[in-house]
């Protein structure tokens, strides 16, 4: 079941709001359902679901210019017509491939509007009609498996902050991806055009491998096979998944920058634009993450497995790592690798300029020959030994257990408000209240009550701020919500996407 809303009030900035609850093949008697279970106190779960919904929402603090955006893998002068609804879930039917246009409706949009602080309430998610895009890429021999793939995506975005989700019931797959984009929009644009399809891309990589591997061994191939089921649950084969995801991030930085130095000469403030990137992938009963920045994803778990609570309460757990000068070990690692120059870190920020040790682009930091298209102030002294920023991201892979209860994935504006057991302690009693609430929207609500009382105003005061003037009170703030699905916990993954 999908379901989105943009909803609008006088303040002019941005909200989106979007929730999807997985459905259910079959009924008990064996006949096509809707997927939902209506009985009092029952939750909505399918078979073999690693997952069982999503919610999504984000608000904007930062005024952006819409300047460039990135089209086909070049900057474009205008922003693109939307593609479809950034605000809710949208089928897209089976295809051989998807070209990087269809990624881009998380980016590019034809309208958005404001955020609505009214009080969440229960709402029934009604069934999207479908709205299909139109695949332009042939597909390799690599990319066949996904020929049979039917998946549905959601995003948009909000000031330099851009989400993104894409869903596929049929491969129990979730790809979900926060692009917290700084000094800019361009770098979060380009990941949320291109990111979640170089992940496919090097998946269908792995694919191949295992496929040639099982043929050489002379077992069967990769379509519905034993083997299968026990080495895709190995350390090997995650480790490989990891992997895949960390070559894909290094591939898109190295496109980024490259068209970066194509066009810096024209637009020399792209050389500091920069994201930070939090990606969570759900393949069968294994979710895996990357994070390069200060975006977060915390895990609810009643503990079995993972920082075991004795009294069997529910506990954050960071999946992610802080990657800010105020993490002592970052802050290590970056003074000892460059040893040469005492002013690596300034005012607690890196040569003064930036307090996340890791982002895509921010290529001023990066290489000299980018700094040096900067004039005056803007350019960076003494650039000592670049690259001072790595785009190298952190990546952990967790079995999901039955003792998982959700996930709560966030920029780093979340957790200026609220700490990991008050974004736990949050959403775990929304959704006891209203089991089909939007809780991701009631955490977005809850941090503009806190940040109103922090500032002294009311509710309505500070929303009525216009974007720019109201980044003093808060950032760019976007939450994704998953619930946990463990009805029947597949054992089979697949990397399919």
């Amino acid at each position: 079941m999908m379901g989105g809303q943009s909803i609008a009030d006088s303040g002019g900035q941005i909200k989106i709001s979007f929730g999807y609850h997985c459905n259910n093949n079959t009924d008990d008697s064996g006949e096509e359902s809707d997927g939902i279970d209506v009985r009092p106190g029952s939750k909505l779960r399918r078979a073999n679901s690693s997952f069982s919904c999503l919610s999504g929402a984000a608000l904007s603090a930062n005024a952006t210019l819409a300047n460039t955006n990135i089209c086909n893998g070049l900057f474009g002068a205008e922003i693109l017509p939307a593609l479809d609804s950034p605000t809710s879930f949208r089928r897209i039917p089976s295809s051989p491939s998807f070209s990087k246009l269809d990624l881009l409706s998380s980016s590019f949009q034809s309208s958005l509007s404001n955020l609505s602080c009214s009080p969440s309430s229960p709402s029934e998610l009604t069934e999207d009609n479908s709205s299909s895009l139109r695949s332009t890429s042939a597909p390799s021999r690599c990319e066949s498996f996904l020929n049979a793939t039917e998946v549905k995506i959601a995003g948009g975005a909000a000031g330099e902050d851009r989400v993104q989700a894409v869903c596929s019931e049929e491969n129990d797959s979730l790809f979900c991806g926060i692009y917290d984009g700084f000094n800019g929009r361009d770098a979060a644009d380009f990941l949320a055009g291109t990111l979640y399809e170089t992940i496919r891309h090097y998946l269908g990589l792995l694919d191949c491998e295992l496929e040639r591997e099982s043929k050489v061994s002379d077992r069967v191939g990769f379509y519905g096979l034993p083997y299968l089921e026990v080495e895709k649950s190995c350390t090997s084969f995650k480790q490989r998944v990891l992997n895949s995801l960390e070559q894909a991030l290094i591939q898109a930085e190295n496109d980024f920058l490259h068209m970066v130095e194509q066009e810096m000469d024209n637009r020399p403030d792209l050389v500091s634009i920069g994201s930070c990137v939090l990606v969570v992938l759900l393949l069968g009963k294994n979710m895996y993450v990357l994070n390069a920045g200060d975006s977060r994803a915390v895990l609810a778990t009643y503990g079995e497995g993972i920082d075991a609570n004795s009294d069997g309460r529910l506990q954050a757990v960071q999946l992610t790592v802080s990657h800010t000068v105020d993490d002592e070990s970052e802050r290590i690692q970056l003074l000892k690798n460059h040893p040469e120059d005492p002013s690596t870190i300034v005012g607690g920020k890196v040569k003064g300029r930036l307090k996340v040790t890791r982002a895509l682009g921010v290529g001023y930091l990066k290489k000299k020959s980018m700094n040096d298209a900067l004039m005056g102030i803007l350019r960076v002294r003494n650039l000592v030994s670049p690259p001072y920023v790595s785009v190298q991201p952190s990546l952990t892979v967790h079995e999901i257990s039955s003792s998982d209860h959700f996930v709560v994935l966030g920029s780093d504006g979340l957790f200026d408000f609220f700490n990991n057991d008050d974004v736990v302690k949050l959403v775990h009693s929304y959704i006891q209240r209203y089991p089909f609430g939007d809780p991701s929207k009631f955490l977005v609500e809850q941090l503009v009550m806190r940040a109103a009382d922090c500032a002294g105003f009311s509710k309505e005061e500070l929303m009525s701020i216009p974007a720019g003037r109201r980044r003093k009170y808060h950032d760019d703030v976007t939450v994704m919500v998953i619930i946990l699905g463990m009805n029947k916990r597949t054992s089979k993954a697949s990397t399919r996407l």
